[in-house]
C-alpha cells in the first residue's frame, strides 16, 4: 500500500488482489467520514432522530413480526 498526499488530494494505491468487499467497506467509511465532517448536528440530536425513526419503523412493521410464532413468544405480554 502506498499513500501519497498532494496539495489537492490524497492518493491511496492498493494491491490489485485486495478483496472487493473490503475495498467497498473502506470507501463507504471514507464517504461517511467526509459527509459527517460537514454536519453541525450534536450526538444528542442524532440519537433522538434514531429513536424516532426506529419507533416509526416498528409501528409500521411490527405486525409482520408478530404474526410469526417465534416472534409472538418473544413479544408476548
Amino acid at each position: 500500500m502506498l499513500i501519497e498526499r498532494t496539495d489537492k488530494e490524497v492518493i491511496i494505491r492498493l494491491p490489485a488482489n485486495i478483496k472487493w468487499e473490503d475495498l467497498e467497506l473502506l470507501i463507504r467509511f471514507i464517504k461517511y467520514k467526509e459527509n459527517i465532517s460537514f454536519s453541525q448536528a450534536r450526538q444528542e440530536d442524532i440519537d433522538e432522530l434514531a429513536r424516532e425513526v426506529n419507533k416509526q419503523w416498528w409501528e409500521e412493521n411490527k405486525n409482520r413480526f408478530l404474526k410469526q410464532p417465534q416472534y409472538r413468544r418473544a413479544f408476548k405480554n
